[in-house]
C-alpha cells in the first residue's frame, strides 16, 4: 500500500509532467490492467483530465511508476 508520502510525492510528479511526458507514462506503467487509450483520446482529453486519470491508476494498482521511484 502506499504510503501518505508517497501518494504526495506521485501527486506533485504528475503535476509537472506536460503531455508528452504523461502520454509516455502512461505507455510505460506496469499496471494490473490494460490501458488502450487511443491517440485522439490523449490529445483531446485536458491535461489535469489525463493526470487524474494517471495517478487514479497509480492507486488502484498500489505502485508508483518506476521512473518515479528513483525520482521521490
Amino acid at each position: 500500500m502506499l504510503g501518505s508520502a508517497q501518494i504526495e510525492d506521485l501527486m506533485t510528479l504528475v503535476a509537472s509532467l506536460d503531455r508528452p511526458a504523461l502520454i509516455a507514462q502512461f505507455r510505460q506503467y506496469p499496471g494490473k490492467f490494460p490501458v488502450d487509450f487511443t491517440e485522439e483520446f490523449l490529445a483531446g482529453t485536458s491535461l489535469d483530465k489525463l493526470r487524474h486519470i494517471f495517478v487514479a491508476m497509480c492507486l488502484q494498482n498500489q505502485r508508483l511508476p518506476d521512473s518515479f521511484s528513483n525520482a521521490a
